[in-house]
């Protein structure tokens, strides 16, 4: 056996002393060992939450729940009607949530085209428009002069080259003290420069989170709220929408728009005559003179009509899309200004 001096011995003793203490100092004390694999899950899940974000949604990212806060008149998914079968288009309702919510993804500055009834001025000529046999001007796209916003190319000062529908949503691209103010269309394709008299700016801070979604097609309506959940939906009914029957009565145009106005009463004039026929209660104004609203009252003083058995037939409106009066009531209570979008889909 092999014997080891004293001398060795001690040298060997601090050399495990020495080891000891590096040890020790390479790590804090009282302190647990790093866990790396934690980190290194919790940095791959950060990441991937980075790149989902930044990828648009589709259809398919959008969940949809069912929490009625209304429960009269309910309409299932699918219903019979006549000789067919209607039903809520929850496919393309779920593509016009993805594209809310991709365009809310980032800052911006909001802001709504706006002229009822011609108030902001009523826009120029532009070249090449077309006129219907009613003497209604309107531009290649079939947006009507009436009540529209003019859009201008960037740079051009002369004329504009279309029209924006009143109620249409847009991002501001410059300052809105501008004479003409560059503004990017959400609810239309472009970037366009329009005189400051017809946006409205609605601002940075406001999140569109609740919708009333409109059914040209199938004569429905429900309403929406985006939660921690999803998309939730609030209610299910039968509308009537516009029909066509120039100069009067038009269609409820597709699209998206900002809802702007709430009357309690909306009155109406008589066909042709300037003379108040009546009143549609709850009424909730997204463009031009269509507005979400109850059974008309063909009386000016006369009481809410609660139901109407026209209710989910047929286009019968002039514009506007009807509804039971509680449910219009329903949206008027719920909806805020300049805060709820209303999505007509076909």
């Amino acid at each position: 056996m092999k014997y080891f001096s004293i001398e060795k011995k001690l040298q060997f003793t601090i050399f495990i002393c020495l080891l000891f203490i590096s040890c020790q100092n390479g790590q804090p004390k009282n302190s647990p060992q790093k866990d790396t694999t934690a980190d290194s899950l919790a940095a791959s899940k950060k990441k991937a939450e980075q790149i989902a974000k930044a990828e648009p949604k589709t259809a398919e990212d959008i969940k949809i729940t069912k929490e009625l806060q209304y429960t009269k008149y309910t309409l299932e998914d699918t219903y019979p009607y006549k000789d067919t079968v209607r039903q809520f288009q929850w496919d393309k309702i779920k593509e016009k949530l993805a594209f809310i919510e991709n365009f809310q993804d980032g800052e911006s500055i909001y802001g709504v085209l706006q002229n009822y009834q011609n108030s902001n001025g009523e826009a120029p000529t532009i070249p090449n428009f077309k006129r219907d046999s009613y003497k209604r001007v309107a531009d290649s796209l079939g947006t009507e002069r009436y009540q529209a916003s003019p859009l201008y190319r960037i740079g051009e000062t002369k004329l504009p080259a279309i029209y924006g529908k009143d109620g249409w949503l847009v991002k501001l691209q410059s300052s809105d003290t501008l004479k003409r103010i560059k503004v990017e269309g959400v609810s239309f394709n472009g970037t366009w420069e329009v005189p400051k008299r017809y946006v409205k700016t609605i601002g940075d801070s406001v999140k569109f989170d609740q919708v009333a979604v409109v059914d040209v097609t199938n004569q429905n309506i429900c309403t929406l709220d985006k939660t921690e959940k999803g998309w939730v939906v609030r209610s299910m009914n039968p509308a009537t929408t516009g029909r066509h029957k120039p100069p009067h009565a038009q269609e409820t145009p597709t699209g998206i728009f900002v809802l702007q106005q709430h009357k309690s009463k909306m009155f109406y004039f008589k066909d042709g005559t300037k003379s108040i026929e009546g009143y549609a209660p709850y009424a909730s104004r997204f463009t031009a003179g269509a507005y979400i609203h109850g059974v008309p009252v063909n009386n000016p003083n006369g009481k809410i009509t609660e139901y109407s058995s026209t209710l989910g037939t047929i286009p019968r409106s002039h514009m506007c899309v009807r509804n039971a009066s509680s449910h219009a009531q329903f949206v008027y209570k719920r909806s805020k200004d300049f805060q709820t979008l209303v999505i007509v889909i076909d």
